[in-house]
């Protein structure tokens, strides 16, 4: 399948979703998972998360505000508080968070390495390198901040993370989805969505940049000494404006001790150079400066970023969330799974651990 190139508006708002709510989203959101893992499978989970339009609704179905860039932070922390526990028979797992909480993705993949078939490492692996694409090689001025890591026992996976642009005050959301994904660094998103799309963006995915990446890997290899004399000569050149950078902007002499790095290890691809320890957003504009003002090889320069309410909202709009009508949806949902079409005995699991689940939160509620 084709990935779908698609557009979200997804303006900042301050604040967060109040405690009340949370605890039901988590709730709501565990019932709908469980639901659709009974029916569907949890292959048909990932895809779905991976879906922005499905993401962006079920924020709505959650109670939460359809156009904030809030409903990511908040719809994959609830999806994965909400399996929590039951993970290994659902077969669907999450990794990652907010801020500080990403970098611990590594450590919660690899601590269920004995419940999943793949060597935890690859997928440790596609979790750092789908960020580092998203942050160093789509250089849109969106730094990442979240990064949500979601995938199976059999090591399918889908990403769900999102940067902040703190000039204009917007968020991106990048969706990947494994199965669709042919190239990890030729156009591997299900979709990116923002609120505004940026005049130009240095992207390296498109496949428009393939001659830029096989350049960029190749300066790679060159002497630092000789990258940084081309830095230099470009920093008294008029630089062309699509790349968003001016003469003060370049720093030769910082990027020497990364260009030599680069130069000892002679990365194969540019997949590999990405992956590089050390290797970031100013290493990779350097080079593909290099590549398009001394070589002529220029990368592709267009942004590749392409509901209604269930329950309210939790901000009043478009009304103040029902909490009698949602706490009824869950007991829905609940009653629903009961009666799904599962082995009897794993029904019966399935029911204890609703059960228990919904006691806690039920006790835990206002």
């Amino acid at each position: 399948m084709a990935p779908r190139r698609t557009t979200a508006t997804l303006p900042l708002h301050g604040g967060k979703a109040p405690a009340w709510l949370m605890q039901r989203m988590i709730r709501l959101a565990r019932e709908i998972v469980v639901i659709l893992v009974a029916e569907y499978g949890s292959d048909e989970v990932l895809r779905r998360l991976a879906d922005p339009f499905w993401f962006q609704s079920l924020g709505c179905v959650l109670g939460f505000d359809w156009h904030s860039s809030g409903v990511t932070t908040t719809v994959s922390a609830a999806v994965k508080q909400g399996i929590a526990g039951m993970e290994s028979d659902l077969n669907l797992f999450a990794a990652g968070g907010k801020g500080g909480r990403s970098r611990n993705t590594p450590d919660e993949i690899t601590a269920v390495a004995d419940r999943i078939d793949p060597d935890p490492e690859k997928l440790v692996y596609l979790s750092r390198l789908s960020a580092k694409v998203d942050n160093n090689a789509v250089m849109d001025g969106y730094q990442i901040y979240l990064h949500h890591f979601f995938f199976t026992r059999e090591g399918r996976w889908s990403v769900v993370q999102q940067g902040m642009n703190d000039a204009n005050g917007t968020a991106r959301r990048y969706h990947w989805l494994g199965d669709d994904v042919n190239d990890m660094v030729v156009e591997p998103h299900s979709a990116i969505c923002c609120d505004a799309r940026e005049e130009t963006v240095t992207n390296l995915t498109d496949t428009r940049s393939d001659a830029a990446r096989t350049i960029v890997t190749d300066l790679s290899h060159e002497r630092p000494d000789t990258l940084t004399k081309d830095l230099t000569t470009i920093k008294g050149m008029t630089l062309p404006r699509r790349h968003h950078i001016i003469s003060r902007d370049i720093h030769p002499d910082r990027l020497y001790k990364i260009m030599l790095k680069t130069y000892e290890r002679r990365p194969e691809d540019f997949e590999t150079l990405l992956a590089s320890e050390g290797v970031g957003p100013k290493t990779i504009r350097a080079l593909s400066l290099i590549a398009e003002v001394i070589h002529g090889a220029n990368a592709s320069f267009s942004d590749p970023a392409r509901f209604s309410y269930a329950h309210g909202g939790k901000d009043g709009h478009p009304y103040p969330v029902d909490r009698e009508n949602y706490d009824t949806s869950i007991d829905i949902l609940r009653r629903t799974t009961q009666s799904s079409r599962i082995e009897r005995t794993e029904k019966i699991k399935a029911l204890k651990r609703l059960d228990r689940f919904y006691d806690r939160f039920t006790t835990a509620s206002p």
